[in-house]
């Protein structure tokens, strides 16, 4: 297997998490997390006394969220199926900035937040590293 196939299909690995990530934050994510509480040194009582609107609101920033971790998704899907046919320098730019600011910055905060989930939430991230070091990899040849 070549550099530029495997960097193709981790490309596609993480965008396929990455919709499958806003389906979660859209469908499944409770307003609060069991660390976030935590995170602001309050329980979950006392959020909820101090600020009633606080879980609906979340649930719509959530939505909003998630439907852009989803087309984020899906830009990288779209990319990634056609990293050969594109101009590899290019490309290669876009998913550099790209995983910066999507796998890059959620793992980042989530380890300044000590989440619950950050050593799992470092893998997308890892993956993207290594994805883009194979397409450096398949470009120098």
């Amino acid at each position: 297997m070549t550099a530029n196939v495997a960097a193709r299909r981790l490309f596609i690995a993480c965008g396929v998490w990455l919709v499958g990530l806003g389906m979660y934050f859209i469908f499944l994510r409770p307003p609060l997390l069991p660390e976030d509480p935590r995170f602001m040194g309050a329980t979950l009582e006392q959020i909820r006394a101090s600020l009633p609107g606080l879980a609906g609101w979340l649930d719509l920033v959530f939505t909003v969220m998630g439907g852009f971790m989803a087309a984020s998704g899906v830009l990288t899907l779209a990319l990634a199926m056609h990293l050969g046919r594109l101009r590899q320098r290019p490309a290669l730019v876009a998913m550099i900035l790209a995983g910066a600011t999507s796998v890059g910055t959620m793992s980042a905060v989530n380890f300044v937040l000590h989440s619950d989930f950050r050593w799992l939430l470092l893998v997308p991230a890892v993956l993207w590293l290594m994805a883009l070091a194979l397409m450096v990899r398949g470009i120098a040849r």
